[in-house]
Protein backbone atom coordinates (compact mmCIF):
# COMPACT_ATOMS: atom_id res chain seq x y z
CA UNK A 1 0.00 0.00 0.00
CA UNK A 2 0.84 3.61 -1.04
CA UNK A 3 0.23 6.43 1.80
CA UNK A 4 0.24 9.37 0.22
CA UNK A 5 -0.60 12.15 2.21
CA UNK A 6 1.89 12.63 5.16
CA UNK A 7 3.23 15.62 6.67
CA UNK A 8 6.66 15.86 8.69
CA UNK A 9 8.52 18.13 10.96
CA UNK A 10 9.21 20.50 8.17
CA UNK A 11 5.71 21.84 8.39
CA UNK A 12 3.63 20.61 11.00
CA UNK A 13 4.52 17.24 11.75
CA UNK A 14 6.20 15.82 14.64
CA UNK A 15 8.30 13.57 13.05
CA UNK A 16 11.63 14.37 10.89
CA UNK A 17 11.61 12.49 7.35
CA UNK A 18 14.12 10.32 7.97
CA UNK A 19 12.30 9.04 11.14
CA UNK A 20 8.86 8.78 8.74
CA UNK A 21 10.42 6.36 6.07
CA UNK A 22 12.07 4.33 8.45
CA UNK A 23 8.12 4.01 10.32
CA UNK A 24 6.69 3.59 7.27
CA UNK A 25 9.67 0.68 6.07
CA UNK A 26 8.44 -0.83 9.62
CA UNK A 27 4.76 -1.05 8.87
CA UNK A 28 5.73 -2.61 5.37
CA UNK A 29 4.41 -0.13 3.18
CA UNK A 30 5.48 0.02 -0.46
CA UNK A 31 5.26 3.65 -0.84
CA UNK A 32 5.01 6.88 0.86
CA UNK A 33 4.23 10.76 -0.35
CA UNK A 34 5.44 13.67 1.56
CA UNK A 35 2.57 16.13 1.52
CA UNK A 36 3.73 19.02 3.95
CA UNK A 37 2.02 22.44 4.31
CA UNK A 38 3.17 24.72 1.67
CA UNK A 39 7.01 23.38 1.61
CA UNK A 40 9.19 20.87 0.11
CA UNK A 41 12.58 21.15 2.93
CA UNK A 42 10.91 17.46 3.79
CA UNK A 43 11.56 15.90 0.60
CA UNK A 44 15.26 15.97 0.20
CA UNK A 45 16.54 14.72 3.65
CA UNK A 46 13.91 11.64 3.05
CA UNK A 47 15.42 10.82 -0.54
CA UNK A 48 18.95 10.95 0.54
CA UNK A 49 18.41 8.84 3.86
CA UNK A 50 16.28 6.20 1.28
CA UNK A 51 18.78 6.11 -1.03
CA UNK A 52 22.15 5.89 1.69
CA UNK A 53 20.40 3.30 3.66
CA UNK A 54 18.99 1.64 0.62
CA UNK A 55 15.53 1.59 2.09
CA UNK A 56 13.17 -0.68 0.05
CA UNK A 57 10.35 2.05 -0.07
CA UNK A 58 8.82 4.29 -2.61
CA UNK A 59 8.88 8.19 -1.98
CA UNK A 60 6.47 10.40 -4.28
CA UNK A 61 7.60 13.82 -4.07
CA UNK A 62 4.21 15.71 -3.31
CA UNK A 63 3.52 18.84 -1.16
CA UNK A 64 0.13 20.26 0.27
CA UNK A 65 -0.92 24.30 -0.56
CA UNK A 66 -3.57 25.61 2.04
CA UNK A 67 -5.84 27.69 -0.35
CA UNK A 68 -8.86 29.34 0.81
CA UNK A 69 -11.82 30.79 -1.11
CA UNK A 70 -15.55 31.81 0.43
CA UNK A 71 -14.11 31.36 3.93
CA UNK A 72 -13.64 27.36 3.19
CA UNK A 73 -10.56 26.12 3.43
CA UNK A 74 -9.57 24.52 0.64
CA UNK A 75 -6.55 21.92 0.67
CA UNK A 76 -4.43 20.42 -2.54
CA UNK A 77 -2.37 18.18 -3.05
CA UNK A 78 0.51 18.03 -5.54
CA UNK A 79 2.47 14.69 -6.50
CA UNK A 80 5.28 13.96 -8.54
CA UNK A 81 6.57 17.45 -8.06
CA UNK A 82 9.82 19.08 -9.69
CA UNK A 83 10.47 20.31 -6.26
CA UNK A 84 13.22 22.42 -7.07
CA UNK A 85 10.77 23.82 -9.96
CA UNK A 86 11.37 27.85 -10.04
CA UNK A 87 8.25 28.84 -10.03
CA UNK A 88 7.26 26.60 -7.19
CA UNK A 89 10.13 27.86 -4.86
CA UNK A 90 9.59 31.42 -5.37
CA UNK A 91 5.64 31.00 -4.44
CA UNK A 92 6.75 29.24 -2.07
CA UNK A 93 8.92 31.36 -0.17
CA UNK A 94 5.98 34.53 -0.46
CA UNK A 95 3.82 31.91 1.09
CA UNK A 96 6.35 31.60 3.82
CA UNK A 97 6.50 35.31 4.49
CA UNK A 98 2.90 35.60 4.05
CA UNK A 99 2.46 33.01 7.33
CA UNK A 100 5.43 34.90 9.71
CA UNK A 101 3.31 37.77 9.35
CA UNK A 102 0.33 36.06 9.65
CA UNK A 103 1.79 34.61 13.29
CA UNK A 104 3.33 37.88 14.63
CA UNK A 105 -0.36 39.27 14.13
CA UNK A 106 -2.07 36.48 15.58
CA UNK A 107 0.42 36.75 18.80
CA UNK A 108 0.00 40.35 19.14
CA UNK A 109 -3.75 39.42 19.77
CA UNK A 110 -3.41 36.74 22.07
CA UNK A 111 -0.74 38.55 23.55
CA UNK A 112 -3.75 41.73 23.82
CA UNK A 113 -5.98 38.95 25.50
CA UNK A 114 -3.86 38.17 28.30
CA UNK A 115 -2.10 35.10 26.94
CA UNK A 116 1.28 35.68 27.43
CA UNK A 117 3.31 33.47 24.35
CA UNK A 118 6.00 34.84 22.82
CA UNK A 119 6.86 34.58 18.67
CA UNK A 120 10.17 33.59 19.16
CA UNK A 121 8.70 30.05 20.66
CA UNK A 122 6.34 30.00 17.97
CA UNK A 123 9.38 30.25 15.88
CA UNK A 124 10.98 27.42 17.95
CA UNK A 125 8.19 24.92 17.27
CA UNK A 126 8.43 25.25 14.08
CA UNK A 127 11.99 25.03 13.38
CA UNK A 128 12.31 28.18 11.76
CA UNK A 129 10.67 27.42 8.62
CA UNK A 130 6.86 27.73 8.24
CA UNK A 131 5.00 28.99 11.50
CA UNK A 132 0.93 28.31 11.71
CA UNK A 133 -1.74 27.86 13.71
CA UNK A 134 -1.08 24.45 14.79
CA UNK A 135 2.50 25.88 16.24
CA UNK A 136 0.61 28.62 17.75
CA UNK A 137 -1.33 26.32 19.52
CA UNK A 138 1.34 24.38 20.80
CA UNK A 139 2.52 27.39 22.61
CA UNK A 140 -0.57 28.34 24.19
CA UNK A 141 -0.38 24.30 25.41
CA UNK A 142 2.96 24.81 26.87
CA UNK A 143 1.64 28.12 28.95
CA UNK A 144 -1.34 25.99 30.54
CA UNK A 145 -4.24 28.00 28.46
CA UNK A 146 -5.43 25.36 26.51
CA UNK A 147 -4.98 21.52 26.84
CA UNK A 148 -5.14 20.25 23.20
CA UNK A 149 -4.71 21.77 19.43
CA UNK A 150 -8.29 21.36 19.11
CA UNK A 151 -9.25 23.02 22.00
CA UNK A 152 -7.20 26.24 21.25
CA UNK A 153 -8.63 26.42 17.30
CA UNK A 154 -12.15 25.73 19.00
CA UNK A 155 -11.94 28.48 21.44
CA UNK A 156 -8.88 31.23 20.09
CA UNK A 157 -7.34 30.80 17.03
CA UNK A 158 -10.13 28.62 14.39
CA UNK A 159 -12.03 30.78 12.38
CA UNK A 160 -14.19 33.64 13.74
CA UNK A 161 -12.61 32.78 16.96
CA UNK A 162 -10.90 36.32 19.12
CA UNK A 163 -7.63 35.31 18.04
CA UNK A 164 -8.40 34.81 14.31
CA UNK A 165 -6.10 36.39 12.25
CA UNK A 166 -7.05 36.06 8.03
CA UNK A 167 -4.82 34.39 5.46
CA UNK A 168 -3.56 35.92 2.70
CA UNK A 169 -5.60 34.44 0.60
CA UNK A 170 -4.32 32.34 -1.89
CA UNK A 171 -6.35 30.88 -4.59
CA UNK A 172 -7.19 26.81 -5.16
CA UNK A 173 -6.78 28.06 -9.30
CA UNK A 174 -3.37 28.98 -8.18
CA UNK A 175 -2.11 26.27 -6.43
CA UNK A 176 -3.23 24.26 -9.39
CA UNK A 177 -1.36 25.95 -11.48
CA UNK A 178 1.98 26.43 -9.51
CA UNK A 179 1.78 22.08 -9.22
CA UNK A 180 1.14 21.55 -13.06
CA UNK A 181 3.82 24.36 -13.60
CA UNK A 182 6.29 22.11 -12.00
CA UNK A 183 5.39 18.78 -13.07
CA UNK A 184 3.15 17.60 -10.67
CA UNK A 185 -0.30 16.04 -10.50
CA UNK A 186 -2.93 18.33 -8.49
CA UNK A 187 -5.41 16.69 -6.50
CA UNK A 188 -8.20 17.61 -3.87
CA UNK A 189 -7.64 16.69 -0.69
CA UNK A 190 -10.18 14.97 1.94
CA UNK A 191 -13.42 16.54 0.32
CA UNK A 192 -15.30 15.54 3.21
CA UNK A 193 -13.76 17.89 5.59
CA UNK A 194 -15.45 20.51 3.36
CA UNK A 195 -19.04 19.74 4.13
CA UNK A 196 -20.21 21.04 0.73
CA UNK A 197 -19.98 19.24 -2.10
CA UNK A 198 -21.11 22.37 -3.85
CA UNK A 199 -17.93 23.84 -3.09
CA UNK A 200 -16.37 20.95 -4.17
CA UNK A 201 -17.55 20.46 -7.95
CA UNK A 202 -16.54 23.68 -8.51
CA UNK A 203 -12.97 22.84 -7.66
CA UNK A 204 -13.18 20.07 -9.51
CA UNK A 205 -13.98 22.10 -12.50
CA UNK A 206 -10.70 24.41 -11.64
CA UNK A 207 -8.90 21.65 -13.18
CA UNK A 208 -7.72 19.36 -10.62
CA UNK A 209 -6.60 15.79 -11.70
CA UNK A 210 -7.47 13.36 -8.99
CA UNK A 211 -9.48 13.33 -5.29
CA UNK A 212 -8.72 12.05 -2.06
CA UNK A 213 -11.44 9.57 -1.78
CA UNK A 214 -9.76 7.35 1.04
CA UNK A 215 -9.30 9.41 4.03
CA UNK A 216 -9.42 8.83 7.89
CA UNK A 217 -12.43 11.14 8.42
CA UNK A 218 -14.30 9.95 5.59
CA UNK A 219 -17.35 7.74 5.99
CA UNK A 220 -18.55 5.08 4.09
CA UNK A 221 -21.06 6.43 2.06
CA UNK A 222 -18.65 9.68 1.63
CA UNK A 223 -15.96 7.12 0.13
CA UNK A 224 -18.37 5.34 -2.02
CA UNK A 225 -19.79 9.14 -2.83
CA UNK A 226 -16.27 10.85 -4.23
CA UNK A 227 -15.40 7.83 -5.54
CA UNK A 228 -18.44 7.79 -7.92
CA UNK A 229 -17.98 11.33 -8.08
CA UNK A 230 -14.18 10.90 -9.60
CA UNK A 231 -15.06 8.08 -11.70
CA UNK A 232 -17.79 9.67 -13.59
CA UNK A 233 -15.14 12.99 -14.07
CA UNK A 234 -12.57 10.80 -15.06
CA UNK A 235 -10.22 12.17 -12.51
CA UNK A 236 -7.79 9.79 -10.32
CA UNK A 237 -8.09 8.24 -6.77
CA UNK A 238 -5.91 8.61 -3.78
CA UNK A 239 -5.68 8.03 -0.40
CA UNK A 240 -3.30 8.99 2.70
CA UNK A 241 -3.20 8.92 6.69
CA UNK A 242 -3.15 12.77 7.07
CA UNK A 243 -0.46 11.85 9.21
CA UNK A 244 1.38 13.99 11.59
CA UNK A 245 3.05 11.66 14.03
CA UNK A 246 0.63 12.32 16.91
CA UNK A 247 -2.54 10.23 17.47
CA UNK A 248 -3.81 12.71 20.14
CA UNK A 249 -4.42 15.37 17.73
CA UNK A 250 -4.27 14.05 14.26
CA UNK A 251 -6.60 11.84 12.09
CA UNK A 252 -4.25 9.19 11.14
CA UNK A 253 -1.99 6.51 11.94
CA UNK A 254 1.00 6.01 9.19
CA UNK A 255 -0.55 3.66 6.43
CA UNK A 256 -4.29 3.85 7.72
CA UNK A 257 -5.42 4.96 4.43
CA UNK A 258 -4.06 4.69 1.07
CA UNK A 259 -3.84 3.62 -2.59
CA UNK A 260 -2.66 0.34 -4.14
CA UNK A 261 0.37 0.42 -6.45
CA UNK A 262 -1.95 1.18 -10.10
CA UNK A 263 -3.14 4.29 -8.55
CA UNK A 264 -0.16 5.41 -8.14
CA UNK A 265 1.40 4.73 -11.40
CA UNK A 266 -2.12 5.89 -12.60
CA UNK A 267 -0.61 9.43 -10.78
CA UNK A 268 2.71 9.12 -12.51
CA UNK A 269 1.77 8.66 -15.76
CA UNK A 270 -0.15 12.01 -15.54
CA UNK A 271 2.90 13.44 -14.21
CA UNK A 272 6.15 14.67 -15.98
CA UNK A 273 7.86 11.62 -14.20
CA UNK A 274 6.92 8.74 -15.91
CA UNK A 275 10.28 8.10 -17.05
CA UNK A 276 11.23 7.93 -12.93
CA UNK A 277 8.54 5.77 -12.05
CA UNK A 278 7.60 3.39 -14.68
CA UNK A 279 10.26 0.82 -12.95
CA UNK A 280 8.46 1.05 -9.41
Amino acid sequence: MFDLHIHTSASDGLCRPEEVVQEAIELGLEGIALTDHDTVRGIEPAQRYIRENRCPLVLVPGIEMNTEVDHYEIHILGYFINHRHDQLVNRLLELKESRQERARKMVKKLNAMGFNIKLDRVAELARGDLMGRPHIAQALIEKGYVFSTREAFDKLIGYGKPGYVARYKFLPAEAIQVIKAAGGVPVLAHPGLLGNDRVVEQVLALGVEGVEVYYPDHSENQVQKYLDMARRRGLLVTGGSDYHGNPLEYRGKLGCAGVGRDEVLALGRSSAMLPTISSY
